[in-house]
């Protein structure tokens, strides 16, 4: 018998679990090995749970990266927190993440608070450590162990890689046996219509900065194989306001068309395969309340 016959498989979902802006979708590519979350310097830039999928050795591992958890006071506010809170509750194993720079603050608390007594192992994983001294990294994770009985400790830098790999040895070592739940080449669960939506609104974030509040959205209408091998892909873009669709439109069309040759060359390296793509604006006021739209983010409805 060889040994890779001897070796049972294991297989389970591991959520990352932390406040907005502390590093989760970075350190889930970062895990997986390729990128499958989007990431800007904005908070709440994750809006539902996003899955990597990493294979290590016998091992599947699926983690998830969920919206941070912050004070909710919308409706779209409250569905992403409860897609977090329901993303550790699903998972064998959470790893929370704590921007070691920013430290304890109101948000840490309310992670830590919601996590007591609820059942998975919990590590703890100290990120951006290269930007604060060691002295306060110690006191910070024994203030942090104090009120949370964390299975073990780990400093990390998302960005850098640092301490990564050991945190994935102890995530390998703690996910139960079972066979995997993806075919071993697959790296997310979620639709590429959904991959491809992500990839456009993380653009968006990025090019446009502080002049678009959160209220956009979008949404892959149309995704058509062509006999070239290559995918026509036509999105809208929902702001809620004309003056919105301006700053996405920009003069002459110029910043849409930015943004569409930035999002499509990230889609084309993604799908390896070329992207026609096209990009349409629309006001649609009060979209955060329109139940279709939760559902084509793959969140639950909050009354």
């Amino acid at each position: 018998m060889t040994e890779a016959a001897e070796t049972p498989t294991r297989a389970g979902f591991v959520a990352i679990v932390g406040p907005t802006n502390a590093g989760k979708s970075t350190l889930t590519n970062r895990l997986v090995g390729a990128k499958v979350s989007i990431v800007t310097q904005k908070v709440q830039t994750t809006r539902t749970r996003v899955t990597g999928i990493a294979m290590r050795g016998r091992s599947q591992i699926v983690f998830v990266d969920t919206p941070g958890v912050f004070s909710p006071r919308r409706r779209l506010d409250r569905a992403m927190v409860a897609a977090a809170w329901a993303g550790a509750a699903d998972a064998d194993l959470v790893v929370v993440l704590v921007d070691a720079e920013r430290g304890i603050d109101e948000a840490v608390e309310a992670v830590l608070e919601g996590l007591k007594g609820a059942g998975p192992k919990c590590l703890l994983a100290l990120n951006k450590i290269d930007l604060v001294k060691r002295d306060s990294l110690l006191g910070l994770a024994k203030t942090l162990n104090d009120k949370l009985d964390f299975d073990a400790t780990f400093m990390i830098s998302a960005e850098r890689g640092d301490g990564c790999d050991d945190l994935m040895a102890a995530i390998e070592a703690r996910i139960p046996e079972g066979p995997w739940l993806f075919p071993e080449d697959q790296l997310s669960d979620l639709p590429e219509r959904m991959l491809a939506a992500e990839i456009t609104r993380e653009k968006i974030f990025l090019r446009l900065h502080q002049e678009l509040p959160y209220s956009i959205h979008v949404e892959t209408e149309l995704w058509k194989d062509q006999k070239d091998g290559s995918v026509r892909i036509e999105q809208t873009i929902y702001v809620e306001r004309d003056g919105q669709k301006a700053i996405v439109l920009g003069k002459g069309g110029q910043t849409a068309k930015l943004i569409g040759s930035m999002a499509r060359e990230e889609m084309e390296e993604m799908f390896g395969r070329r992207v026609h793509l096209f990009l349409f604006v629309k006001v649609r006021a009060n979209w955060a309340d329109d139940r279709e739209r939760y559902r084509a983010m793959g969140l639950d409805w909050q009354d």
